[in-house]
């Protein structure tokens, strides 16, 4: 058994929060110690420190839950920091989507590329640097394990800018392995991929289920007419559903398949978001309303409070995220595990630049996380990564030094933004909008 502190910054989290608790309750065989709870919401972390008390005691794992609205008192002294924060909330995610519209620029999500991706990066930069160098200061040794998004340049604005040793880590690849296992009947084994790209937009460049290759099998179950199994947890017409439209159209040019859901690769090919696609909805995707999000947020806190209820039992068992597997691997308490991961590129593609955050494959065990070399990229899918790496950089140096012109540049260099002449006023817009949040700026 390992004792270790895990501190979870945004821990006051309704969606995130339960989630996290209840992956680390399932590791009680090899791991216990203090999960250490840090939000600015002082309601929502007392909601969520009860309830990790309470799956702690229902789980009968070793863990203590402690809460804290003081960064360095929670950072103090613990070995993995993992980071699910929202500056400003859903109503700057609103500006994020609406003020683009405004201008023509339309976005499924608004989170990683196009303009709301950028106007998300600059909020988001100078508190993700503030944990960093709270930690560089009270726990230098610790992992930063980053569920944040835009994850590329967020990742990268702590990697270039601290010593900190930073992940990053989403489940998009992994519920696009989930579909292709409902697709074909195989168990998790019997599926074998090598991936590599960037954040919401990573390639499946090797892919082999069951023995035989994994893109003719796809390509063979679409043309006999079988369908796609959607994902379990939403409902079909849900703005988060994955019908793969995008994914079997960009398959049939590119011959790659992509390793994220369809609402977010759409953002890096225009051509899906036009008006001719009647903005996404002939390839089934559409933008995720803000409406939509406030829904859920209500009711993920109604679930959370009926749960504190006397009397009443949170459902236990772990999800399908990979951070409690990566520190117990780390912690050197289980296997090393196989996973998909954003790292700092140290060669693992050969032909990216080095240090721009890439997503890859990789092994993660008592001695560190290990990217898996795929070499270079093929042809067609380094002309979809590369224009967006040197983006992100653009992103990542206007953010931390407060550049209005980098910004500006950056916005008009993505391809969602058609009409550079407009961009500047948008940018103003975005700005203003999030000016509270822009000390840098």
């Amino acid at each position: 058994m390992r004792t270790t502190r895990i501190c979870i910054v945004g821990g006051g989290s309704y969606n995130w929060g339960p989630t996290l608790l209840k992956d680390i309750a399932s590791k009680k065989e090899v791991l216990d110690g203090t999960v250490v709870l840090h939000d600015v919401d002082p309601v929502a972390l007392d909601d969520m420190a009860r309830l990790g008390r309470k799956i702690m005691e229902q789980a009968e794992a070793g863990f203590a839950v402690e809460a804290t609205t003081d960064l360095r008192s929670a950072l103090a002294g613990a070995e993995f920091v993992v980071v699910t924060i929202t500056t400003g909330g859903l109503e700057t995610m609103a500006c994020d989507l609406e003020i683009p519209l405004k201008y023509g620029v339309y976005q499924t999500v608004g989170d990683t590329v196009g303009p709301g991706g950028l106007s998300r990066a600059l909020r988001n930069i100078p508190p993700m640097l503030e944990i960093a160098r709270a930690m560089e200061a009270v726990c230098p040794d610790a992992w930063l394990i980053n569920l944040t998004n835009p994850m590329s340049t967020l990742t990268r604005a702590i990697a270039c800018s601290t010593r900190i040793k930073v992940v990053g880590l989403c489940h998009e690849v992994d519920s696009t392995r989930a579909t292709l296992l409902r697709m074909f009947g195989a168990r998790p084994d019997e599926l074998e991929a090598l991936v590599a790209g960037i954040n919401h937009l990573p390639w499946f460049v090797q892919l082999r289920i069951q023995g035989e290759d994994g893109v003719e099998r796809v390509r063979r179950h679409v043309a006999e007419g079988r369908p796609i199994p959607l994902k379990p947890d939403f409902e079909e017409r849900s703005p988060f559903q994955d019908h793969w439209k995008v994914k079997l159209a960009l398959l049939d040019v590119v011959g790659y398949l992509a390793g994220a859901g369809d609402r977010h690769v759409a953002e890096f090919f225009p051509y899906f978001l036009k008006e001719q696609t009647r903005f996404g909805a002939d390839y089934d995707v559409e933008m995720t309303p803000i409406d939509l999000r406030r829904r859920r947020t209500e009711a993920h806190r109604e679930r959370v409070r009926a749960w504190l209820r006397e009397g009443e039992r949170v459902p236990l068992g772990r999800s399908r995220e990979e951070f409690s597997d990566i520190i117990a691997a780390l912690e050197g308490v289980s296997e090393p595990v196989r996973t998909v991961v954003n790292l700092p590129n140290v060669g693992q593609i050969a032909n990216l630049p080095r240090d721009v955050i890439v997503e890859t494959s990789a092994v993660a065990g008592p001695t560190g996380i290990h990217p898996i070399s795929v070499g270079e990229l093929p042809l067609p899918i380094l002309a979809s990564v590369y224009p967006h790496v040197i983006n992100q950089e653009m992103t990542v140096q206007a953010g931390i030094r407060g550049d209005r012109k980098l910004a500006l540049q950056a916005l008009i260099n993505d391809p969602l933004v058609r009409d550079p002449a407009s961009a500047r006023s948008m940018l103003d817009e975005l700005l203003r909008a999030n000016a509270r949040w822009l000390p840098q700026f």
